[in-house]
This record gives C-alpha cells, structure tokens and sequence, in this order.
C-alpha cells in the first residue's frame, strides 16, 4: 500500500515507533523501511521513536503545540508560548515553551526548538485549557493566568513584594498591556497560593491586578 494511503488517518498527530511497525509490518524490515521513509522526507523524526509526516506525504502535520504536548509527557504549553497565543504579549515567540512534572529539558528538532520547565503536583495541575488548533488536533497550554503564574514562578531571581516592583515586571519587562491585564481572573489565581512555589509573589501579582 502507498505509504500517504496508509499514514493518512494518523497524520494530524505525531506518530510513536510502535504504530509505525504495526503499519509496517507487511514489510521485510520495518526498520529499513522507517529509515528510508525518514531519507525520502516522508516522515521525519523529532526525536527517538517519535516521528511526523514529512512535506514529501502532502499531508497536514502536526501544529508546533501538538508536537511539544507529544515531545514530552504529561506537560502543557505555557510561559511566552501561551502568553503570546493569548495576546498578552506583543512578541511572537518561536521557542515553544511548557511545563512538565518531569525533569526540565531542552528539545532542539528539526522542526523547532522545545524547552520544558518542571513545577510541582498539585499546582501542576491547575489552570489547563485544551484548545482546538484544527479540526483534528487539539491542545494543551496554560490559560493565561496560569501562563503568567508560571513565567513568575520560573523566572530566575524575579520576588514580588510590591506593587511597584509587580507593575515594571508586567508592563516593561514582560511588555504587557495594562487593560488586557484587567482582563485576568483573580479569583482563580487566588484559589492556587496555598499549593504554589512563590505563593507571596502570586499574592502580589493578586493584589497588583485587583487594584488596576
């Protein structure tokens, strides 16, 4: 069977080494055929057993969320990456960030570069939106609450304690309008402090927001 045939119906998301030999398992050497597949740019590899299809299948691959859902599990995108999608940051990111419960790593692929920050359960678990990037593919990232409590907790050497400090930090270093930042519920935000690193710097942010 022609091989865009048979990848067709797994195509929207990244593909594990195992569906690949049970789909090639007709073939001699499936391995053989994974690697000339991999030289012939229909499928390409992203890392150790995990592929997606290649521009030789003509096929809609994954979106670059999707893939870094997949790259490393569980995690969900967050930090610039999910600030961006939401519009709270006026900078287009090209490093997809997000957060795992794993160990923190770096993914250089060729289609992208992936870092993942660990944080710790149960906070871990709090504020995650599945979302819809085409019919066919969804996921998982941050709201934007939970993006910007992420990048606060993250974010090396930064300890609110006032509103002043609170204020450059949103709006000069990480460039953030004023009205969309009255848009964030706090409330949620609030309900987080008692499981969350750096919970008196989210009790700053809290308090900063409120009084916007």
């Amino acid at each position: 069977m022609e091989f865009r045939k048979m990848i067709k119906d797994f195509a929207g998301v990244p593909i594990s080494r195992h569906l690949m030999l049970e789909l090639l398992k007709d073939y001699a050497s499936p391995n053989d055929k994974i690697s000339e597949l991999i030289k012939s740019r229909h499928l390409i590899s992203i890392k150790r057993g995990l592929y997606i299809t290649g521009p030789e299948t003509d096929l809609p691959a994954p979106e670059p969320f999707l893939i870094a859902n997949h790259l490393k599990g569980p995690s969900y995108v967050s930090l610039e990456s999910a600030l961006s999608y939401w519009g709270l940051i006026p900078e287009r990111v090209h490093e997809i960030s997000s957060v795992t419960t794993r160990t923190s790593k770096k993914y250089k692929t060729s289609v992208g570069r992936y870092t993942y920050w660990k944080l710790p359960v149960p906070y871990y678990a709090f504020g995650i939106n599945c979302i819809e990037l085409s019919a066919k593919q969804n996921a998982m990232i941050a709201s934007p609450e939970k993006a910007l409590c992420d990048k606060i907790i993250l974010t090396s050497g930064i300890n609110l304690r006032s509103q002043k400090q609170t204020i450059a930090f949103l709006t000069e270093d990480l460039r953030m309008d004023e009205e969309k930042l009255q848009t964030l519920n706090t409330t949620i935000i609030q309900t987080w402090l008692e499981d969350a690193p750096k919970s008196k710097s989210l009790q700053t942010l809290v308090k900063t927001l409120n009084d916007l």
